[in-house]
């Protein structure tokens, strides 16, 4: 039944419940306490009483509401009843006495004493006080009515009953107060949560502190939405990233294999039976093909890579790797001067990864620097780390370019023009490689004035 509440309901039933509790047990409490103060006066009132009668040339009669019988020391008979004095207006009290009352015991040694209550004739209750002197054969017992008592116990237990309703309608009033009052952030929470499920992954809960453990609650929820907003941006960019790469793919290959099939149309058509014919159809078919497998290696190269298949381990003299690379570049373009400063680095990986990450950063200063441009190269011992860096005196990079330099299949020419360079998989090629091996490449250019690449791979333990 409490789950079908809401937490609002719930809060302020409770609160309502403990604050009856408490108000309950304090007005018992207080209605005890006061029904035994006034039945202790009585009873000092009826040993006053007693008291005077007893005394020598007392009083012959009861007091005023007071009735008085004289009954056998063992309370069975009923030796004399004295006259009550009638209070005006009121009618002689009537006690229903039972027929034997038992002798009190104990006592201090002069007299033993024992009160109880009985019913009225009236309808109301009477205290009586029975009593014993030591020695004595007769037992004195008078009684008084104890309405008075019960009208103030009434009017105490109307009173506490008003008290309390109107006690207990205050703190519902002020716990509903308090109740939405605490509750608003949670009501905000709840708005920024429909936001977001309506698809607005910017909203976040305002307000949101350590001080309380609501505002807790929205820290935690903002960080958490933060997060959730970061891995929807960085699923959407992948999946831009991917239908772009897919797209990319598809184009270059589209392009080799439509060159391939002329070609073979060509060989179909009788270029079979034209020498001429058949060695520019052979020719262009391995040229495309070559091409083709090229483009298959790399993108087989990267998926590898984005698996974390492992490369090979080995202790690799870079110094070494970096000059061979650059022996290779010298002999394809000799008009273009390179100058090499390397000192000695080893590092662990795969030779021919290396190798292949060096040859690509040539292989784009040649695809993108004019003919005959000087590129310098350097080897470093840097902070633990060896530092490959291609520097080329070409018309560099502006900012937007340097950006996506390292993306797959971008180009900074846009268009597909084969005069632009490659496909665009060789920067990536170099970013994916120099992470499997721990290290990390960046870019740094400005136009007019060359691009800088730079690798850093950490050293092999000793060197």
């Amino acid at each position: 039944m409490l789950q079908r509440l809401s937490l609002r309901a719930r809060l302020l039933l409770a609160v309502l419940v403990v604050a009856a509790v408490g108000l309950v047990a304090a007005d018992v409490a207080t209605y005890r306490a006061l029904s035994s103060f006034l039945v202790d006066r009585t009873d000092s009132s009826l040993e006053d009483s007693a008291h005077s009668i007893r005394r020598p040339g007392g009083e012959r009669a009861g007091p005023p509401g007071v009735a008085v019988q004289v009954r056998s020391a063992d309370g069975t008979t009923v030796l004399v009843t004295l006259p009550t004095i009638v209070i005006p207006g009121e009618g002689e009290p009537a006690p229903k006495l039972p027929g034997t009352i038992l002798p009190p015991t104990g006592g201090d040694g002069r007299e033993a004493v024992r009160y109880f209550t009985v019913p009225g004739q009236d309808g109301g209750s009477y205290r009586v006080r029975a009593s014993v002197e030591e020695g004595a054969r007769a037992m004195l017992v008078v009684s008084t009515s104890l309405a008075d008592v019960a009208s103030t116990l009434d009017r105490l237990l109307l009173i506490e009953l008003v008290v309390t309703a109107f006690v207990l309608a205050g703190i519902a009033a002020l716990g509903l107060w308090l109740v939405r009052v605490g509750l608003r952030p949670l009501d905000a929470i709840e708005g920024t949560a429909a936001a977001i499920a309506a698809g607005d992954l910017s909203r976040r809960v305002e307000r949101a502190e350590d001080r309380t453990e609501v505002g807790r609650l929205g820290l935690s929820l903002n960080a958490m939405l933060a997060q959730i907003e970061s891995a929807f941006r960085a699923r959407e960019a992948s999946e831009r990233k991917l239908r772009r790469f897919v797209a990319d793919a598809s184009h270059e290959l589209r392009t080799p294999l439509a060159a391939v099939r002329a070609y073979a149309e060509l060989f179909e058509r009788g270029a079979a039976t034209r020498p001429d014919d058949l060695e520019r159809s052979m020719t262009g078919i391995s040229r495309e093909s070559e091409r083709m497998s090229l483009l298959v290696d790399d993108l087989l190269l990267l998926a590898r890579l984005d698996d974390g298949r492992p490369l090979a381990r080995d202790r690799v003299q870079l110094d070494e790797v970096v000059g061979e690379a650059v022996e290779t570049a010298q002999a394809v373009d000799a008009e273009r001067p390179i100058e090499l400063d390397a000192d000695p680095a080893v590092v662990i990986g795969d030779r021919d990864r290396l190798r292949q990450i060096v040859d690509n950063l040539l292989a784009n200063v040649r695809a993108h620097t004019p003919p005959g441009t000087p590129v310098a190269i350097s080897v470093r011992r840097r902070n633990g780390a060896a530092a490959i860096a291609v520097r080329d005196s070409g018309p560099g990079l502006d900012a937007e370019h340097l950006e996506h330099v390292f993306e797959r299949f971008y180009r900074v020419d846009s268009s597909r023009a084969r005069a632009s360079g490659g496909v665009g998989l060789g920067l990536s090629i170099v970013a994916a490689v120099a992470e499997a091996h721990g290290g990390h490449v960046s870019a740094r250019s400005q136009p007019g004035d060359g691009a800088t690449f730079e690798i850093l791979l950490p050293l092999a333990d000793g060197d």
